[in-house]
């Protein structure tokens, strides 16, 4: 197996990150409106391969005819204009905001009333407002549930008012390869405009966060330019397929949120509080070479995955499981060499598709694995990932990023986020070494703890020489070790003699600060740098 096939397996059972490119859904409205429409779509199916270790359940098809969008006829379709008003943090600058954007999709109003949009469409919103396509009366709506890492959110019902003539949506969850769907979007006027598609492959592929791997549905689709783009459902006779969440002009070929993960979604959801997808907390390899599989003792026509990696306090470590186990079932689902098993409606595909979506957290299941020449069963309780466990964030949405500053240098912890403040090429631009550390993360000690390093150095006449100082990792201050940002709050707040000692990872190695002209110099900076306070430590009160 490929290094990049074992890391989207990584990813599929317990999210450790991988470096995929592809578009994301960010990007839609931009690419549609920069690029005509091509009048047929090139073979590939994506901008890049996202196999993601699982068995495609897709056959060669014939090319589908290409036809063009064609107003909606009949009864008002299930769904609302969703503007969203929204302002990110700026990471590099944490006590700064980037400036405000508008965003614009479509929301599908579900049979409750509630309201389905991908979980981008509302990241760090500040206003979320509902419009009919018919009338263009406005409501104010509330974010209800978010979750980033299937990328789906629900807003709460509006009045019964606003949403009368407008019916509710039911999912379908019946979809296979070659199936006709439509994807609709709005004219200017409120129209309804739908354009055919066709499901060419249904897979485990990663989602826009990079962190996780969910079941998608890939549609062959010449979507045109029109408003309201961040979020387009996808409907087959009425009933909701999917939600687009990426777009590639190029290819004219569409990445939707399946209405299986949809349906697993709102299921979890319906619980409070809001619990999230189950993982098992594990990574695997295939076992084809013949040499591992003489190493691990198989008998001939065994399946099963060899075990590479459990997670420290995952439901795997708690079930027993150990790295250099061969994976054989999950819940008596057998599992092949590749790791797959065999669904009944979409075929041989990744068992992260069935841990994460037909199983749900709390769920106590059997797991059978070969381990010293011979079977052995274990219990294991599906749970979430534990992000409070994660050394670097994957993300970090509708809050303020924490950071501290003493004596103008700037204390961050690491994350995916900061790291994407290097723009597009943030995976080859981004500093080396906390792009290392993100990567490899699950390498580090589990009692690691956060990553805090310098993030800047803002100049003050009691940080001469520091002034080129950036993203030094932190070991101690002032003899204590630094885990966290709470960690150096507390260091610096009871200084051991004069100076502030700052040792770091790699050289110059130690920094000292004076004590009282770091607090000297606090008002200075907060002026002129416009800061209102000197910390921010909202994730860990």
């Amino acid at each position: 197996m490929t290094a990049f096939l074992r890391l989207v397996l990584a990813i599929a059972l317990c999210g450790l990150t991988p470096a995929h490119a592809m578009e994301s859904m960010r990007g839609i409205l931009d690419a549609v409106r920069a690029t005509p429409t091509p009048a047929a779509a090139p073979p590939e199916a994506t901008a890049t391969n996202v196999a993601a270790a699982a068995t495609p359940v897709a056959t060669p098809t014939p090319e589908p005819t290409v036809e063009p969008p064609r107003p909606s006829k009949g009864q008002q379709p299930p769904v609302v204009r969703v503007n969203v008003a929204a302002q990110a943090p700026n990471f590099m600058q944490p006590w700064r905001k980037n400036p405000r954007t508008i965003r614009q999709g479509l929301g599908v109003v579900l049979m409750d009333g509630r309201i389905l949009v991908t979980a981008e469409l509302v990241a760090d919103h500040i206003d979320v407002e509902l419009e009919k396509p018919d009338t263009a009366l406005k409501a104010a709506a509330q974010v209800e549930v978010v979750d980033y890492d299937a990328n789906l959110a629900l807003l709460a019902a509006p009045s019964a008012d606003f949403l009368q003539s407008i019916p509710g949506a039911r999912l379908d969850e019946s979809v296979s390869v070659g199936d006709r769907v439509e994807v609709m979007q709005l004219e200017p006027n409120g129209r309804p405009v739908t354009t055919p598609a066709t499901v060419t492959t249904i897979e485990v592929g990663p989602y826009p966060v990079d962190e996780n791997a969910f079941l998608v549905f890939k549609l062959s689709v010449p979507l045109q330019t029109r408003e309201n783009s961040f979020t387009i459902p996808a409907l087959k006779d009425g009933r909701l397929v999917g939600l687009v969440m990426r777009y590639s002009p190029a290819t004219q070929t569409a990445d939707l949120v399946p209405a299986p993960v949809i349906a697993q979604f709102l299921r979890a959801a319906a619980k409070q509080p809001y619990a999230g997808f189950p993982r098992a907390g594990l990574t695997f390899s295939d076992t084809r070479d013949p040499q591992l599989r003489r190493f691990a003792s198989l008998p001939e026509g065994t399946g099963g995955a060899y075990v590479t990696k459990v997670l420290p306090g995952s439901p795997a470590d708690a079930a027993g499981v150990k790295a250099g186990d061969v994976l054989l079932s999950v819940d008596g689902r057998a599992i092949d060499q590749d790791g797959n098993y065999e669904d009944e409606r979409f075929g041989k595909i990744s068992l992260a598709h069935y841990v994460s979506t037909a199983l749900q957290a709390g769920q106590k299941i059997p797991i059978v694995v070969w381990r010293d020449g011979a079977e052995v069963t274990l219990e294991g309780t599906l749970a979430p990932r534990d992000r409070s466990r994660m050394i670097s964030q994957p993300y970090i949405f509708d809050r303020d990023p924490d950071y501290v500053v003493v004596g103008g240098v700037v204390f961050s912890e690491l994350s995916r986020q900061f790291l994407r403040e290097f723009g597009r090429g943030w995976q080859e631009d981004a500093p080396l070494k906390l792009l290392y550390l993100d990567r490899f993360q699950s390498e580090l000690p589990p009692d690691r703890g956060r990553i805090v390093f310098i993030s800047g150095v803002l100049s003050s006449p009691n940080n001469i020489g520091y002034e080129g100082l950036g993203f030094e990792v932190v070991e101690e201050i002032n003899g204590k070790p630094i885990r966290s940002l709470a960690d150096v709050a507390a260091a610096v707040d009871n200084p051991e003699g004069p100076y502030h000692r700052i040792r770091l990872a790699e050289d110059p190695g130690l920094l000292v600060l004076d004590v009282d002209g770091s607090k000297a110099d606090e008002e200075r900076i907060k002026q002129q740098y416009g800061l209102e306070s000197l910390r921010h430590l909202e994730s860990q009160d």
